[in-house]
């Protein structure tokens, strides 16, 4: 693997280049640019806070904020793999013409994807910003924030790793990107992105050891728990209403996120692993 990530380091201005190149593509002839790829998750967070904060009765303060703050890393990364998928299928011809690193291909995909995460990033705390003005309360911008880049280098970690593993199957079995959707749908809903980490610590179903045991596992996924930390670092904590009451604001458990953080390196060494395990016979996919 490190002779491949030698290789890599020599190709890095072709990377780059094939990055600035998928971002051109994603906006030309655009006149919105950018703000069309924010407009699915406010449209989203919009949604959301209107049916659970104003039909179903959710009284946190600033939902809207908590929402986001967990939906915009969850939409790099479904975006993320989602396009890595099908980039060495849609490559193949070029592949079978010039020789440079294959991994370049999804890399170039990924990192695009988080380029506009980052951006998007930007527009949330000019959001916050707006909203404290609006309604001065507590100052938006914490010193937790300073923890953003670690969140971030491990979100890309995860997103690479996983992205890689499922471009180079899914060119030779296309069900994977199915499959992989349909796993991406049903983690939006086991992740706390619609809610929050407390309302399964304190549900009433889950009190007990058995409760705590629960709660653990459930933080192991590391969507799950990045969600949770993007919440705890970005914003200030508040109580959360939980079946009704209300409950104390859980702290950060940067001990279960150092084990999340070892588990996406894992997951970015196993997935470059079995791409370039796979990487030399894309070409000879009829």
């Amino acid at each position: 693997m490190v002779a491949e990530l030698k290789e890599l380091w020599r190709f890095r201005e072709l990377l780059w280049t094939m990055v600035e190149r998928e971002i051109r593509i994603r906006y030309k002839n655009s006149v919105g640019g950018f703000l069309w790829s924010l407009i699915n998750p406010l449209v989203t967070v919009l949604v959301m806070t209107v049916v659970f904060k104003y039909l179903v009765g959710n009284q946190t303060e600033n939902f809207a904020a908590y929402i986001l703050a967990a939906y915009l890393p969850y939409m790099f990364f479904q975006f993320a793999v989602m396009d890595a998928a099908q980039s060495i299928l849609v490559s193949l011809p070029l592949l079978r013409k010039i020789y440079f690193p294959r991994e370049i291909l999804p890399l170039a995909i990924i990192l695009s994807n988080f380029i506009h995460f980052v951006l998007a990033l930007a527009v949330f705390f000019a959001y916050l910003l707006v909203v404290y003005l609006i309604h001065p309360g507590v100052w938006p911008f914490q010193i937790t924030t300073l923890w953003l880049p670690v969140l971030l280098v491990v979100n890309l970690a995860l997103a690479a790793g996983v992205g890689l593993a499922v471009a180079a199957l899914n060119t030779f079995y296309e069900d994977v990107k199915y499959i992989v959707g349909v796993i991406l749908y049903l983690m939006f809903f086991l992740s706390p992105i619609m809610y929050f980490s407390e309302n399964v610590r304190y549900s009433s179903a889950l009190q007990g050891p058995m409760g705590d045991l629960v709660y653990r596992l459930y933080h192991l996924n590391p969507i799950a728990a990045l969600a949770t930390a993007y919440r705890k670092v970005l914003l200030a904590p508040q109580a959360v209403y939980v079946e009704g009451r209300k409950v104390p604001p859980l702290p950060m458990d940067w001990g279960n996120f150092a084990v999340v953080s070892l588990i996406c390196l894992a997951v970015l060494v196993g997935g470059y692993a079995l791409f370039n395990r796979l990487k030399w016979r894309f070409v000879e996919r009829p």
